[in-house]
């Protein structure tokens, strides 16, 4: 499979092999992840990885810990994915979520960890894309992310 355009050929001492352009590097895809707790934040770099899926870019981990931040972030409008903890104190993931829905015209998604089962009436609520139990799963986690980013990511060549 080539990885590149077609630009010529090569003849080396023994062989004729074609000449491709490299396929320049995807561009990374920017994660906020959002919690007060440092904890949070380092489990849910930990269970994403570098990259959570072989299909996607890289991801770059924006770490923030409180709403003006998250706030400030999604305003730049570089972001692909927001993580907000739903747990986080003052400012809750949830409320924060349901604001970036009613603010930013099209929000990128919203991913919210939640403390409980029960607490998923809320996480509807919030407008956020999708929901992810506390404790987190490292394959529960990757597979949530990389359905919700897989439409933003342009189709390899």
């Amino acid at each position: 499979m080539r990885t590149g355009a077609w630009i010529g050929w090569s003849a080396g001492p023994s062989t004729i092999t074609p000449v491709t352009e490299a396929t320049p590097p995807r561009k990374p895809l920017t994660v906020l992840v959002y919690s007060d707790d440092a904890t949070v934040r380092n489990e849910v770099r930990l269970a994403l990885g570098p990259r959570p899926h072989p299909d996607l870019p890289a991801l770059d981990y924006l770490e923030v810990a409180t709403e003006p931040m998250v706030i400030a972030h999604m305003d730049t409008g570089t972001v692909d994915l927001a993580i907000l903890d739903g747990e986080a104190v003052p400012a809750g993931g949830l409320g924060i979520a349901r604001q970036l829905k009613d603010e930013i015209f099209g929000c990128p998604p919203l991913l919210v960890l939640i403390g409980r089962p029960q607490d998923a009436w809320l996480a509807t609520w919030s407008r956020a894309d999708a929901a992810v139990l506390h404790p987190i799963d490292p394959l529960q986690l990757a597979d949530v992310v990389t359905r919700l980013v897989r439409g933003r990511v342009p189709a390899k060549n």
